[in-house]
């Protein structure tokens, strides 16, 4: 099961040198001017989840899977790309085929450093960026809803719901705002996903700030926490340089390096947490001897459904989930303890996943 980040942004904010330490390598070219970036750089990056070590310590467990996020790191967006300027179009594909946004925001001062628009302005960067997503969705839309003027007249109603729903977006966007405002149905989640609109992806802005800035942040990341706040989008503030520096450290020396700066940990752990809150995820455990593996699941998943996610056929030939909360696991110091206090239980299909849970299914083949 894939989630994919975008890291998006416009030219020289800090995308690639990000993207870097998130990968921790240098596969991503870092460069002082736009477009470095043509093909997006794909990396994969492990949660990171202190439970995830405690259970394997208990357990002997001799292997420790961590659950996984994907990060693309994509061109180098300005304005006008909604119309093909740069490399509007590409970025635009790019973007589409990704469950969130990561939008990185210049909120440091570099006089070397040359800025698309000669100036330092994230919140301006940010509107710039979010005005070209909604208008390749409004587009979009347009082309859209002309091609469904034959399915509509023959009564289709696959095609009439898409109507109504392009038509709510529609009527959203040119009020300015973006399509993910749309309060949308249970009954309408499929199809609406399907749409595969820009501006409803969810958004994490990252406030790429100055060295010295990285623990409290600066006056332009101040100004970008006020607007998620506003938008009901979240942040985190990162040094992007300290943390590629950081990336190539071993873990002690990386230890001592954060204690240095007064940071607590490294900036890419809050943002790898920060994406996975944001796409509502939470993480299951399987645990034994020969390995703890961390899954991901998005919130709401039933117990053959998380089942799935290791292999279909546990999801089909289901019976029940032995599970027991991870505080019972560490309380009892393991399975058998937890089932000698009588802190395992037996989940059926109906079972809601909790975040945390360490599971062992029993299914038919």
């Amino acid at each position: 099961m894939g989630f994919k980040m975008g890291i998006v942004g416009l030219p020289n904010v800090g995308k690639s040198t990000l993207f870097n330490a998130l990968t921790k390598t240098a596969s991503a070219q870092a460069a002082n001017f736009p477009f470095c970036t043509i093909e997006p750089n794909v990396g994969e990056v492990g949660v990171p989840d202190a439970r995830l070590d405690k259970l394997a310590a208990i357990a002997g467990s001799k292997q420790i899977i961590p659950t996984r996020m994907t990060f693309v790191d994509i061109a180098g967006l300005v304005k006008g790309a909604s119309k093909g300027e740069g490399l509007g179009n590409q970025f635009l594909a790019n973007i589409r085929e990704t469950d969130a946004i990561a939008h990185v925001l210049r909120c440091f001062e570099d006089g070397d450093v040359t800025h698309v628009d000669g100036r330092v302005d994230p919140v301006a960067d940010a509107e710039t960026i979010e005005t070209e997503l909604m208008l390749a969705d409004l587009e979009s839309i347009e082309k859209r809803r002309a091609n469904l003027v034959r399915k509509l007249k023959g009564n289709d109603k696959e095609a009439q719901q898409q109507e109504r729903l392009l038509a709510e977006a529609q009527a959203m966007l040119e009020d300015g705002k973006p399509a993910r405002l749309v309060e949308v149905d249970e009954d309408d989640a499929k199809a609406w996903k399907m749409l595969q609109l820009l501006s409803t992806k969810p958004v994490l802005y990252v406030c790429n700030v100055g060295e010295s800035e990285s623990v409290a942040g600066n006056a332009h990341s101040a100004k970008v926490a006020e607007m998620a706040a506003a938008q009901g989008n979240s942040h985190v503030i990162i040094s992007a340089q300290i943390e590629e520096e950081i990336s190539q450290l071993e873990s002690e020396e990386a230890q001592m390096f954060l204690e240095e700066m007064g940071l607590e940990e490294a900036g890419l752990d809050r943002l790898i947490r920060a994406g996975y809150e944001l796409l509502h995820l939470e993480t299951y455990f399987t645990v034994g001897p020969k390995e703890a593996r961390a899954w991901t699941i998005r919130q709401g998943t039933s117990g053959p459904q998380a089942a799935g996610v290791i292999h279909g056929d546990f999801e089909k030939g289901f019976i029940r989930a032995e599970t027991i909360a991870f505080d019972d696991f560490v309380a009892c110091n393991g399975e058998q303890g937890a089932k000698e206090a009588g802190k395992m239980r037996s989940e059926g299909k109906s079972y809601v996943v909790k975040d945390g849970d360490v599971m062992h299914f029993l299914f038919n083949t």
